[in-house]
């Protein structure tokens, strides 16, 4: 009797663990298309309408930062987002003046753009590299290149039809592509797994940001300490929106301790940071 009943608790015991295995085997496979697997810290704003000065997209992550005007006294006017909606302004819009803006309601935000609207691309170029401190192969950013995305430039209009233009939707960017400013989209649905799928049946590979993530969940390395900085980046002082012309690199230098105020360098993308200078002592 003893018998019988160890082997139906091992039963029941044994059948547990396979059903919960295939649980988490199957979440974890589906997260590969959803954008809720970055960690992206809370914005202080939560609703209304503000204009956009400028916006920047990261395919390390497909983090977007946007650079908000009008936003109330002591609250951050940096939006960061990996769950963003894009949309052109109405005829109306454009006929009553208004420029781009960003809307939060509950939570979703919303990207209103007008047509020649530029997005600063920030494209990482990434190498397999193996850890001399243990041996084990790494995905590691070791360049960054800038450019730009035009979500709605004219060529878009004949590929979208009717008001489906100015409906909200998420978008994928195009494949990258070196000192050209890209326009259009790579691919777009009503969800971030629609607008994945879209770009995967075009160009056969999943997009940059995706395929990133992936190598980040495998590695565990795909951030070197110098990397974080790019999605911080706020404009300069002196700038307006992203719809500048010019393109750049960087090279950066991961896991070296020899200079470590490269480690704290600001980006740009916002006011300048200032550079230490040794301080004079007066004369008397």
């Amino acid at each position: 009797m003893l018998r019988r009943i160890f082997s139906f608790c091992l039963c029941l015991t044994f059948c547990w663990t396979t059903t919960a295995c295939g649980s988490s085997a199957s979440n974890y496979s589906g997260s590969g298309s959803a954008n809720s697997t970055v960690a992206v810290a809370p914005n202080q704003v939560t609703s209304g309408e503000y204009p956009v000065q400028q916006a920047q997209y990261n395919d390390a992550d497909g983090l977007y930062t946007l650079m908000l005007l009008n936003t109330p006294a002591g609250v951050s006017p940096t939006f960061q987002t990996t769950d963003l909606q894009m949309a052109q302004l109405t005829p109306e819009e454009v006929q009553a003046g208004k420029r781009s803006y960003l809307s939060v309601d509950g939570g979703q935000a919303i990207l209103h753009l007008t047509e020649d609207f530029r997005i600063e691309y920030v494209h990482n170029v990434a190498e397999q590299q193996t850890d001399p401190q243990t041996g084990q192969t790494q995905t590691v950013i070791v360049r960054r290149e800038s450019s730009f995305w035009t979500p709605f430039a004219g060529a878009l209009a004949g590929q979208i039809v009717g008001n489906m233009l100015f409906s909200p939707r998420y978008y994928v960017p195009p494949v990258y592509q070196p000192g050209v400013v890209m326009t259009g989209y790579g691919g777009y649905g009503s969800s971030y797994s629609q607008a994945v799928q879209s770009y995967q049946s075009r160009y056969n590979a999943p997009p940059a940001a995706v395929k990133n993530r992936q190598t980040l969940r495998t590695t565990g390395n795909l951030r070197s300490p110098s990397t974080s900085s790019s999605t911080q980046r706020k404009p300069q002082g002196n700038s307006t929106r992203s719809t500048g012309s010019g393109y750049g690199s960087s090279n950066l230098r991961t896991g070296s301790k020899s200079k470590p105020t490269y480690q704290k360098r600001s980006t740009g993308f916002g006011s300048g940071g200032r550079s230490a200078r040794p301080s004079r002592s007066r004369r008397r």
